[in-house]
């Protein structure tokens, strides 16, 4: 008996339509130190074919927005607006208030505090708590152990300067993998520092936040990004959707946003990712408006996609 399939095809199409505007904040393409499964320009073509309204390239060594231009530039059509940021480990300088200016220079959107060189991150992953964390392909010099503070517990002035660079470039703030009681007081300070756009990344993963730590940095005027990677089939996988709900919960959806953190081996590819994690919020009985903001509108918004041109008419 051939079963029907007409559910299945309009669960296809609900997603499909869903995603169409959709914005992805974190997309692991290469090329890149650590293995990819697809490329930047793989990337685009997937993202435009699903119809995203824009992806941020991330990487962990290098500013992306050279290539992210340069294939906006060669693929004009497509619909889909490119842009990248730079990571502050010590690839880059680390706190390093030059690689944040040339950053905004150019058209970078995000500054992502220091994620593989965070003391927090070198400090987790000794412990063995974290067993699964991509690997270069070859061995790297040792990281230089980073933190937004100094002896005495405060935010450096290198910070400071950092946090004074993006208020006025008006881009995004993200957290990396500083540990949360270091968000706390960087968050902090950015606010008073005229800092309007802030997220913390996979705020239980490595970073470590409790529910009180989600609602205060929230209070603080922070998304919440959670990274679709751990929440869909694959090797990243480390959660389950019930978890997703109740972290969506505890920060409310005007304050959550969900990126791919894809790209990685073993792994969907960053649309397919997107595909999942749609359905999931959909089972879960999710409104269409509320799936929308989270995996869009937000990111919009922070991109300033959402801010009409001067010379509109």
């Amino acid at each position: 008996m051939l079963l029907d399939k007409a559910p299945q095809i309009d669960r296809a199409r609900q997603v499909a339509d869903l995603l169409v505007g959709a914005v992805d904040l974190h997309c692991h393409s290469g090329p890149a130190a650590m293995p990819r499964i697809l490329d930047h320009h793989e990337a685009m073509l997937d993202a435009a074919s699903a119809k995203f309204r824009a992806l941020v390239y991330k990487d962990h060594f290098y500013l992306g927005t050279s290539h992210a231009v340069m294939l906006e530039k060669l693929f004009p059509d497509n619909g889909l607006k490119l842009f990248s940021g730079v990571a502050l480990n010590n690839a880059s300088g680390g706190f390093n208030p030059h690689a944040v200016d040339h950053c905004i220079k150019i058209g970078g959107k995000i500054v992502w505090l220091p994620t593989l060189s965070a003391a927090n991150h070198i400090a987790v992953l000794a412990s063995g708590a974290v067993k699964t964390f991509p690997k270069t392909a070859g061995k790297m010099l040792d990281a230089l152990p980073l933190t937004a503070l100094d002896a005495n517990g405060t935010v450096t002035d290198a910070v400071k300067q950092i946090l004074d660079l993006i208020a006025e470039g008006d881009i995004v703030l993200a957290g990396g993998h500083l540990h949360a009681s270091e968000l706390h007081l960087v968050f902090e300070e950015a606010r008073a520092r005229g800092v309007r756009k802030m997220i913390v990344n996979h705020p239980t993963y490595i970073v470590g936040c409790t529910d009180a730590d989600i609602r205060q940095l929230v209070s603080l005027g922070a998304y919440m990004e959670h990274s679709i990677c751990m929440f869909v089939e694959g090797r990243s996988k480390k959660y389950e959707m019930s978890d997703l709900a109740h972290l969506i919960e505890v920060a409310g959806v005007e304050r959550t946003l969900l990126c791919s953190d894809l790209g990685l081996l073993g792994s969907p590819r960053p649309v397919d990712g997107y595909r999942e994690i749609v359905g999931g919020l959909l089972d879960l009985q999710f409104g269409e408006k509320d799936i929308r903001t989270m995996i869009g509108g937000h990111a919009a918004a922070l991109l300033n996609l959402d801010v009409a041109s001067p010379n509109a008419a």
